[in-house]
């Protein structure tokens, strides 16, 4: 996480720490998952956590997702295989900054849609939230 912190502050003057705090990924219904390259190294992180539970839809929020050597995509549908199949999940959600035209057009390219702001996102035009059915 320190790393993405670190790129995050290089691209966007801001290290995106006061939006998640690892015991997030601790409770009921949340995930901290980590890629490993061959020699076991940590190589990419991503998470999810609850967010709401609207008549029935439970939608999770990912966040903090990095990934070095191509993991991306594998790290990426690790997450949404355990949130649909583990923890039930019906949808994900994910905000990251329209500056971040490399994560925009990941998740693009992964089925991620833009969608409404939501939470502490709502108001804030540097933000783009983006949504997923599972």
């Amino acid at each position: 996480m320190a790393r993405l912190s670190r790129a995050l502050e290089a691209l966007t003057g801001d290290a995106g720490t006061s939006s998640f705090d690892p015991c997030d990924a601790t409770g009921p219904g949340a995930v901290l998952l980590l890629a490993r390259d061959g020699a076991g190294t940590v190589i990419g992180c991503g998470a999810y956590r609850p967010l709401s539970d609207d008549g029935g839809e439970r939608v999770a929020e990912i966040k903090r997702m990095y990934a070095e050597q191509g993991c991306g995509a594998a790290l990426l549908a690790a997450l949404e295989e355990r949130a649909r199949g583990i923890d039930g999940y019906r949808a994900v959600r994910l905000s990251t900054r329209r500056v971040n035209q490399r994560a925009v057009a990941f998740y693009e390219r992964h089925g991620y849609r833009e969608c409404a702001p939501y939470g502490r996102y709502v108001g804030r035009a540097q933000s783009i939230c983006m949504a997923k059915t599972l």
